[in-house]
């Protein structure tokens, strides 16, 4: 029989995942999307509701709360983190989360896409939640576990402190952000505001992993300026920007350095936008490395192939900007990696045995980190995030919770 507690962070999965929240890089606001205020909103009104205090929508979008003490004297203070934004990688608007209880095994399908298939075949921890009650998308957009999971279990535990104040615990800061996929989670006035001697993101994916080390990551985007000309008059004198874009592409390499040919502790540099006309086109890049001197390789190897694929072509104009996104936040956490031991007794006081793992990708605890307060990455259970095969256990949810009520006990003694 499920839970109270399971029943609750169904509930708030479902209800949240419904939401759309796409964010969008291309935006100069804060949030980038208008569509993120909708469940921003919602979770102000939930923790006002539920009896927390200080609870504010700041002016760039972050919902910040507190839950008080519970234990007297000079306690550190704690944040808990999770972001509302979904990748604008799939489609993310409709969302329909549709829930699988007590999974048997064997494959599961999706109700608006029927030859789509989640099996323990093609997603191998599927075997290990044999029992669990599961929730995916139906099939046609993802599920946005990434990270309204890290959302529902923050909510979930602040709803467990203010309903019982013997739960012992010190200061707790709450903050929900927008715009992580984008890089831009993490306000300059965040770190201020939140207030935190340290924090953790709820941003992680199977039960178990405790993450202390992400990639360090730049963006590229290349501009490629051609000749323009009605093609009937285009004889020697038009200049095609997507040939040239194209080039670029294909003078990099494919084999060895893209996200598809690369694992562990392999950076790469992956194109994963192109627009744009004869006239001009746009290549963007992420480049990642979990070491600054492999990050700048890969920032150097792009301005050589932009460079001599202008070479080619003197009539065009090709610019390369790369501008940088988020570091690695083991520099900063291996000086000082207080929090991520009392991380490890806390999963290991529920039964939880840790899996330290960097990330090949980042949170916002990697600017956070960067930024002065120490914020390692915690698990929610998210699986096959980013695509429509999204999926996420309920079990490994409530397990999340059980992690961050223990964590907030430990830091209290």
């Amino acid at each position: 029989m499920r839970s109270e507690r399971e029943a609750e962070l169904e509930a708030r999965l479902v209800r949240y995942a419904a939401i759309g929240t796409p964010s969008d890089e291309r935006s100069e606001r804060a949030p980038s999307t208008a569509c993120q205020f909708e469940l921003l909103h919602m979770l102000r009104d939930e923790l006002t509701e539920m009896g927390a205090v200080d609870v504010v929508l700041t002016g760039y979008g972050a919902v910040l709360a507190t839950i008080p003490a519970t234990v007297a004297g000079d306690k550190p203070v704690v944040g808990l983190m999770a972001h509302v934004d979904t990748s604008p990688a799939y489609e993310a608007m409709g969302v329909k989360p549709v829930v699988h209880q007590g999974y048997q095994g064997g494959e599961i399908g999706y109700e608006d896409a029927p030859d789509l298939i989640l099996s323990p075949e093609s997603s191998p921890y599927l075997r290990e939640r044999v029992g669990d009650d599961i929730i995916t998308a139906s099939g046609t957009t993802l599920l946005g576990a990434d990270d309204k999971a890290g959302v529902a279990i923050v909510m979930a535990a602040a709803r467990a402190w203010l309903s019982d104040s013997s739960i012992p615990h010190g200061k707790i800061r709450i903050a929900f952000t927008p715009d992580e996929e984008i890089g831009r989670g993490v306000d300059p006035q965040l770190p201020a505001d939140l207030g935190a001697d340290f924090a953790y993101t709820f941003d992680g994916q199977r039960r178990g992993i405790l993450q202390a080390e992400t990639f360090s990551a730049d963006q590229g985007v290349v501009t490629v300026t051609g000749v323009s000309i009605h093609p009937g008059n285009a004889k020697d004198r038009l200049v095609n920007a997507l040939h040239l874009a194209a080039k670029i592409v294909g003078t990099l390499p494919q084999a060895t350095l893209t996200p598809e040919t690369t694992s562990g502790r392999e950076g790469f540099l992956h194109v994963y936008e192109m627009s744009g006309t004869a006239a001009e086109a746009e290549l963007r890049f992420i480049l990642r490395d979990y070491e600054l001197d492999g990050l700048d390789r890969h920032g150097a190897l792009l301005r050589q192939v932009c460079a001599a694929v202008a070479a080619t072509e003197p009539r065009a104009k090709i610019a390369c900007t790369i501008r940088p996104q988020y570091r690695n936040m083991r520099y900063w956490l291996e000086k000082d990696p207080r929090p991520v031991d009392l991380a490890a007794a806390a999963y290991r006081a529920v039964g939880i045995e840790p899996v330290v793992r960097a990330i090949r990708g980042g949170t916002d605890g990697s600017r956070m980190t960067e930024m002065g307060v120490p914020t390692p990455n915690l698990f929610t259970g998210m699986q096959d995030i980013h695509g429509p095969k999204e999926w996420i256990s309920v079990q490994d949810m409530d397990a999340a919770v059980s992690v961050a009520l223990k964590l907030m006990e430990l830091a209290a003694e």
